[in-house]
C-alpha cells in the first residue's frame, strides 16, 4: 500500500484504537449482557423457590395451593412482567400450571436440573429455569419458572447496536482527526526538507529552523545541522589543503623552472652546473617528500583501521626510529635519554605506531637547540602503554597549539625557515592515532621546549 507518511501513521493510529476500542467495547457488551441476564435468573430463581412453598402433594400428583387466590390476583393486579410457573412429574408430564399460561406449556428439560436456558412461549422469547421437587430426599417432580426476556433482550440488542455503529463513526473520526495532526506534526519536517531542497555545496551555512518543542524532530533538526556543519567544515579543510598543497608544490617547481631557466640562457662552468643540478635534485627530495606525505594523508584518511597490522613492542619501534634518525641526530650533537619500563608482551600495533613515532621523534629533533637533549619515557599507565618525547627546543606559542594539527600548518614558519618541513608531519600523526585509537597530547613552553604524550 503506497500511502504517505502523514496517511500511514494516521492509519496506524486508527488500527492501534480500534484494537483497543473493541477490546473496551466488547468488554462493556459482555458486562452488561452478563448483567442483564443474572438479574434475570436471580428473579426467576427467587421465584421458583418461593412457588416451591406453594405446592402439595395429592397422591402421586403435584398442586398449587390456594390456586384461586392465585387466579383472583391475577384479574385484580396489573403485572408488568409476569412469572409463569409450570408443575411437571418425573416423567415430564404437566400437573399443573400458573393461570396466565392459559393453554400454553413452558419447554421441559428432561430428567435433570435443567438450571437456566432461553425458550419461546408463543414466539415471544423467555428465559427458564428448571428445579428438582423433592420429598423425602426423592425427586418428585419439577418446577419450571419462566419469565419475558423480550425487554431485556431489546436492551442488549440495542446496546450492540449502540456499540457498533459508535465504533465505525469513531474509527473515522479518529482517521480524520490522527490525519490531520500528524500533519501539523509533519510541519517541522516539511520545513526541514525545503531547507534540504535548497542547500547545495555553494550555501552550506544555511540552517534548519529548530522547532519550539525540544522533541524527536528537534533532535532531528539539530542532529542535521550539526551535520551540516560538519560537512561544511570539512569541504572548508578540504579547499584549504588543496590550496596549500597546490602552493606546497607550485614553490618548488617554480624555483626548478627558474633555475633551469636561467642555468641555459648562456655556458656555464662545470661547477656551476653541478651546483644548479644539485640544487635542483634538493628541490626534487623536497616535493617527493610532500607527495609522499600527501599520498599518505589520503590513505589515511580512507583507512579502515589496523585489522591487518602486526603488533610489536614500543621499545622496538622506539630503537628503529632512533636507528633511522642517527645522522640527523649526530649532526645536530643531541642526547638521547630513554627511561623504558614496558614489558615486552606488551604490543601495540606496527603501521601506524611506526609513522607515529617517527614523525614526533623526527620533530623533536629538528626543533631541538644544537647540543640538545631528547627524553624518551615509556610506561604503563591504567593498563594503557605511554609514551612521552620531550625536547629542549624552540617550543610553540600557546595560541598556536590548537592549529597544530592542521594540514601544512606551521608555528611561526617565517621565523624558522632553516628549519625543513611541510607542517604535515603532526596531521600524519594525529590521523594514525586516530586509526588505531590511540590519543595525542602536546604541551609546549615557547622558547624552552615542547613534550608530546602519546597513550596507546
Amino acid at each position: 500500500m503506497n500511502l504517505s507518511f502523514k496517511n500511514r501513521i494516521a492509519l496506524h493510529y486508527m488500527v492501534a484504537t480500534a484494537i483497543i476500542m473493541a477490546v473496551v467495547f466488547g468488554t462493556i457488551f459482555l458486562i452488561v449482557e452478563r448483567t442483564v441476564i443474572q438479574n434475570l435468573d436471580n428473579d426467576l430463581s427467587y421465584e421458583a423457590e418461593k412457588h416451591l412453598n406453594e405446592i402439595e402433594f395429592v397422591k402421586d400428583s403435584i398442586q398449587f395451593i390456594n390456586k384461586e387466590e392465585w387466579q383472583e390476583r391475577e384479574h385484580t393486579e396489573t403485572q408488568v412482567n409476569p412469572v409463569f410457573i409450570q408443575l411437571n412429574d418425573k416423567q415430564g408430564s404437566v400437573m399443573d400450571r400458573s393461570p396466565n399460561l392459559k393453554q400454553d406449556f413452558l419447554t421441559f428439560k428432561g430428567k435433570t436440573d435443567g438450571g437456566h436456558y432461553n425458550a419461546e412461549l408463543t414466539d415471544i422469547p423467555i428465559r427458564q429455569v428448571q428445579l428438582p421437587i423433592m420429598e423425602n430426599d426423592r425427586i418428585k417432580g419439577y418446577i419450571v419458572a419462566a419469565i419475558s426476556s423480550e425487554s431485556a433482550f431489546s436492551v442488549i440488542s440495542r446496546l450492540r447496536e449502540v456499540l457498533i455503529i459508535s465504533y465505525f463513526v469513531l474509527l473515522v473520526g479518529l482517521y480524520f482527526i490522527s490525519r490531520f495532526l500528524a500533519g501539523r506534526s509533519m510541519i517541522p519536517i516539511q520545513e526541514m526538507t525545503r531547507t534540504i531542497t535548497h542547500i547545495t555545496q555553494n550555501n552550506l551555512n544555511e540552517r534548519v529552523t529548530l522547532p519550539k518543542n525540544q522533541d524527536e524532530i528537534f533532535l532531528l533538526s539539530s542532529s542535521f545541522n550539526d551535520l551540516l556543519k560538519r560537512i561544511e567544515k570539512a569541504i572548508e579543510k578540504e579547499k584549504q589543503f588543496t590550496s596549500d598543497a597546490s602552493h606546497e608544490l607550485r614553490t618548488p617547481l617554480a624555483t626548478l623552472r627558474g633555475t633551469l631557466e636561467v642555468l641555459i640562457r648562456k655556458p656555464r662552468s662545470q661547477q656551476e652546473y653541478e651546483a644548479k643540478i644539485l640544487y635542483s635534485l634538493e628541490e626534487i627530495d623536497r616535493m617527493t617528500a610532500t607527495l609522499e606525505q600527501l599520498l599518505m594523508l589520503a590513505r589515511l584518511e580512507t583507512s579502515v583501521g589496523s585489522k591487518m597490522d602486526s603488533f610489536i613492542p614500543l621499545s622496538v619501534l622506539i630503537d628503529e626510529s632512533i636507528s633511522r634518525f642517527k645522522p640527523l641526530i649526530t649532526e645536530k650533537k643531541l642526547k638521547i635519554r630513554l627511561n623504558i619500563n614496558q614489558s615486552e608482551k606488551a604490543l601495540i600495533p606496527h603501521f601506524y605506531s611506526n609513522i607515529i613515532i617517527d614523525n614526533i621523534l623526527n620533530n623533536a629533533i629538528k626543533y631541538s637547540h644544537y647540543g640538545g637533549t631528547i627524553r624518551i619515557a615509556v610506561d604503563i599507565v591504567e593498563g594503557r602503554i605511554t609514551c612521552n618525547v620531550r625536547d629542549e627546543g624552540i617550543g610553540i606559542k600557546e595560541e598556536d597549539l590548537v592549529n597544530i594539527y592542521d594540514s601544512f600548518y606551521r608555528s611561526d614558519a617565517l621565523d624558522h625557515k632553516q628549519i625543513p618541513g611541510n607542517g604535515l608531519g603532526l596531521a600524519i600523526a594525529k590521523k594514525c592515532a586516530n586509526a588505531i585509537q590511540a590519543e595525542l597530547k602536546v604541551s609546549s613552553t615557547y622558547g624552552q621546549g615542547t613534550n608530546v604524550m602519546i597513550t596507546f
